[in-house]
C-alpha cells in the first residue's frame, strides 16, 4: 500500500520539489463501463516489488502487462496511451495504486516499457477501458497478443515484421470511445497451455506477450 508513499520519500531526499506531487490535484474518477476514460499522469513499478503479491492475490510478476489502480474492479482490461508519443498497450488492472497525488496509474515494467516512459518514470496518460476478464471456458480458444496502437501503420509494419516469422498474424481492430485500436495478434490455440508454450518463443524478440481469449468465429 505504501509503495508510491516511500518511493516519494526517498526521492524528496535527493530531489528537492518530489514532495509538489503531493500537492497536484488528484484526477477525474473513471467509471468501470467499457468505454470510460480518463486521462492523468502514469507511473511504473518494477524490480522491487517483482514476486510480492498483489491486490488480487496474484504474484506481482513485473514482465506480465498488468497495472495497479486506486478505483478500477481488480480484473478489468484498460488501454494505456502514451500523450507523449501515441504508443498504447493493453493492461490488466490486478493491484492496487498509485498512492501518490497527482497520479491515475501505476504500470508494470513490461507495460511501461511498451509505452517507452521507462526513462522518464512518468507520462501523461489516457487510459480507456475495455471491460473486465470474462470466465475462461474450457472450449475456449486462444490467442496472443503483441501489440497494441493507436497508429494503423505502426500496427501493420509490426504484423509485417512478425509474419516473416510466424503464421496467423492479423490485427484486431478495436473501436473505442476515444480512439480506434489495433491489436496485433498471433495465431489460435485449443488450449491456455498451448498459447503460453508458443509465446515463450515470442518474448525473446523483445515483445510483451499476452495471452487472451479468441473470440473469432472458426
Amino acid at each position: 500500500m505504501w509503495r508510491g508513499v516511500v518511493g516519494c520519500v526517498v526521492l524528496a531526499i535527493v530531489l528537492p520539489g518530489c514532495g509538489f506531487v503531493f500537492g497536484r490535484s488528484k484526477p477525474p474518477p473513471i467509471e468501470s463501463r467499457t468505454g470510460a476514460t480518463q486521462t492523468g499522469t502514469a507511473s511504473w513499478y518494477g524490480p522491487g516489488f517483482h514476486g510480492n503479491r498483489t491486490s488480487s492475490g496474484e504474484i506481482y510478476d513485473q514482465y506480465e502487462l498488468t497495472a495497479a489502480h486506486p478505483t478500477l474492479p481488480l480484473g478489468t482490461r484498460v488501454v494505456v496511451t502514451n500523450l507523449e508519443n501515441g504508443k498504447a498497450v493493453e493492461v490488466r488492472v490486478n493491484d492496487r495504486g498509485p498512492f501518490v497525488k497527482g497520479r491515475a496509474i501505476d504500470l508494470s515494467y513490461a507495460a511501461a516499457h511498451n509505452l517507452g516512459m521507462i526513462g522518464p518514470g512518468t507520462v501523461p496518460v489516457r487510459i480507456e477501458v475495455l471491460g473486465a476478464d470474462r470466465v475462461q471456458l474450457a472450449s475456449a480458444a486462444y490467442t496472443i497478443q503483441v501489440g497494441a496502437f493507436t497508429d494503423r501503420d505502426n500496427a501493420l509494419r509490426l504484423k509485417e515484421t512478425l509474419a516473416r516469422r510466424f503464421n496467423g498474424v492479423y490485427v484486431a481492430t478495436l473501436e473505442g470511445g476515444t480512439a480506434r485500436y489495433y491489436r496485433v495478434r498471433i495465431g489460435r490455440f485449443p488450449d491456455r497451455d498451448k498459447a503460453a508454450a508458443f509465446a515463450g518463443g515470442v518474448t525473446p524478440l523483445g515483445l510483451s506477450a499476452i495471452i487472451l481469449e479468441d473470440g473469432r468465429t472458426p
